[in-house]
């Protein structure tokens, strides 16, 4: 119910998760998602306040949305969705034409990559790291 701001996130890498309840593959590629977040969430990063998700979703329906954060263990706390599913804003703009997608932004808010799924996420934050 309150709007969030993806700049509110600078001086983070920042993964600019796009995902929905309804993909299968999203829902899939969630376990690898919180269990890199648990991992990184408080590790010490060069030149960077530390790593954050923010998850942008394409569903439709508010109460099956926020269902899946709960069912899925998505803990961080930035979700945002202005149930538009494909017709999202957001979609719109970062151009996503598929599902899950992400980008991983510097502490500037620049695009360094996209698309990391599985182990990769999680060796493009070792990288990254002190």
């Amino acid at each position: 119910g309150k709007q969030l701001d993806l700049y509110s996130n600078e001086g983070y890498y920042v993964l600019v998760d796009f995902l929905a309840l309804w993909c299968g593959p999203c829902r899939h590629e969630n376990p690898n998602v919180v269990a890199t977040y648990k991992k990184f969430k408080d590790a010490k990063f060069k030149g960077a306040k530390g790593f954050k998700i923010f998850s942008v979703s394409l569903d439709v329906n508010p109460t099956a949305w926020t269902g899946a954060i709960a069912a899925d263990g998505l803990e961080w706390p930035d979700h945002v969705s202005d149930l538009k599913g494909w017709s999202s804003a957001a979609a719109q703009l970062y151009g996503v034409n598929s599902i899950p997608t992400n980008f991983l932004l510097n502490p500037k808010g620049v695009i360094i990559a996209r698309g990391l799924r599985g182990e990769d996420l999680g060796a493009k934050l070792a990288e990254l790291t002190k």
